[in-house]
């Protein structure tokens, strides 16, 4: 039994976000919470509340104990990009891409 929870449209790059979940995959949720507690960026502070949210859906949809769930899948997707204009010098207009992600944290029993 699996039990997932995904935060849509966060502002963070997908990039940055992939850093910080490549570090809690395959762990306990208890060892990803300490992780992520340690560090010291925007998002490990949204993937935090995404894992809370799905061992909190996993103890309350499922009846699943908190010290037996580890995390079984966690990425980042590419969410809607935000374009901005920023003018540059002689007149010409310089992009400005503001990137958003989708980040999914899936939990499940050992």
């Amino acid at each position: 039994m699996e039990a997932y929870a995904i935060a849509k449209g966060v502002r963070i790059s997908p990039r940055k976000a992939r850093l910080v979940i490549d570090l809690i995959r395959g762990k306990s949720v208890i060892e990803a919470h300490n992780i992520l507690n340690n560090l010291n960026n925007d998002a490990a502070r949204y993937t935090i509340k995404v894992l809370d949210s799905a061992v909190a859906n996993a103890e309350n949809n499922m009846g699943l104990k908190r010290e037996n769930l580890i995390v079984s899948e966690a990425y980042a997707n590419e969410g809607v990009v935000l374009k901005r204009m920023k003018f540059g010098s002689r007149g010409h207009v310089d992009p400005i891409k503001k990137r958003t992600s989708h980040i999914t944290v899936k939990v499940k029993e050992k």
